[in-house]
């Protein structure tokens, strides 16, 4: 079976997803990750994007993501890019990976690179294609708690990956341009400490959660 997270930003997939993916991995299923934003200069130096993209290739290495799509949109101005475009880059990624089950970010984050490539991937989405059997959206720490109260992240769905934690934590580690010390959500003590709740919330040590946005029994 194939899995496809799409994820505005790298990282995103391993806040949101990297117990689950680990634990996709070690069912034998293949999991694609599409990345659809990236740093670029003047904004961001040679050395952080060469940085980053060593890193990305070391969360992929340890989590065992099979193969990363790199839309390269500039990170924080989707919102200046047609929306079509967008909307036609996932599509194509889509019908090349052919997956039964997609991950994909909460309407609601604070970011509105999340917000875009939601309404994005709704559309690549639409239920035309009749391999795609579960459609989820997944929370990133420092967005989703951030983002408006009108659209608050409820998860209706749960995995226990009390036995991937490390390596969810493992993965984001990779990510050292990102990380920092706790209290702030992007640290690997609050990470656990979120992963304790979501498990809590069905009586396991570690969990992640997620809304289902769309579910297709086919034959």
């Amino acid at each position: 079976m194939k899995v496809l997270i799409i994820a505005p930003h790298p990282d995103d997939e391993i806040l949101g997803c990297g117990g689950t993916i680990d634990k996709y991995k070690k069912r034998g299923y293949k999991v694609f990750l599409c990345i659809v934003t990236c740093p670029y200069t003047p904004d961001w130096s040679e050395e952080y994007i060469a940085a980053k993209k060593i890193e990305i290739e070391r969360a992929k290495n340890i989590i065992g993501i099979d193969k990363i799509y790199f839309l390269d949109f500039p990170t924080v101005k989707l919102d200046l890019i047609h929306q079509k475009e967008i909307n036609d880059a996932l599509s194509d990624i889509v019908r090349e990976v052919s997956p039964a089950i997609i991950y994909i970010p909460h309407r609601g984050d604070l970011n509105k690179d999340h917000r875009i490539v939601f309404e994005a991937a709704l559309v690549a989405l639409r239920p035309t294609n009749n391999k795609i059997r579960r459609i989820l959206s997944y929370e990133t720490l420092s967005e989703t708690e951030w983002g408006q109260a009108i659209e608050p992240f409820i998860p209706n769905v749960y995995v226990d990956i009390s036995e991937n934690i490390k390596q969810k934590c493992d993965a984001m580690n990779a990510y050292q341009s990102e990380m920092r010390q706790a209290p702030h959500p992007r640290s690997v003590d609050i990470i656990i400490a979120n992963a304790k709740k979501r498990g809590s919330e069905i009586c396991v040590p570690f969990a992640e959660a997620f809304v289902l946005i769309r579910e297709c029994d086919i034959e």
